[in-house]
């Protein structure tokens, strides 16, 4: 299987409990299942060897959770940047931080639906993003994406889905 020039591999936050009242969406964190989803796809990622070179995650509480098993699965250098604006950004904000000017040729970024199901959508195209996710995109799901030129933030389609992930699936 050839890789690319570039690698995206785009993960969804693992499963969330509820709001408490008197907090934020913001301030949602993982349930006991989110814990176990994010432990389980990053080891997987390990097990596989798709080693992202950088992590990019939402600022939100339940995406933090999420990255944060990817450093027990890779090493604590893995680098990890945390962006405001994959909290509440649009589908444009998830291409800018994708596509950004940067000296990796892998990154993963961790999100929130609907933006990850539309971005994954676009990029993939929706025959083959149908193909791997029937259901939608669902909690800790990790597309790996392949383009053989690096993507702009303004043409990112012609990706090429090399393997959809769930931590139900292992594969």
């Amino acid at each position: 299987m050839t890789t690319g020039v570039y690698r995206l591999f785009l993960l969804r936050h693992a499963r969330a409990g509820w709001a408490a009242p008197g907090s934020s969406d913001f301030d949602r964190a993982l349930d006991d299942q989110g814990y176990a989803e994010a432990e389980l796809i990053a080891a997987e990622m390990a097990d596989q060897g798709y080693q992202p070179q950088l992590v990019v995650s939402s600022t939100a509480v339940r995406c933090r959770e999420t990255a944060e098993p990817l450093r027990r699965a890779f090493g604590e250098d893995l680098p990890i940047e945390y962006v405001d604006t994959l909290y509440r950004g649009s589908v444009d904000a998830y291409a800018e931080v994708a596509f950004a000017e940067r000296t990796e040729a892998s990154i993963l970024i961790v999100g929130h639906n609907p933006m990850v199901e539309e971005f994954f959508r676009l990029v993939v195209g929706q025959p083959v993003a149908d193909a791997a996710a029937p259901n939608g995109f669902p909690t800790a799901g990790l597309a790996t994406i392949d383009f053989d030129m690096k993507p702009s933030d303004r043409s990112y389609t012609g990706g090429r889905l090399s393997c959809f992930m769930t931590p139900r699936s292992g594969h």
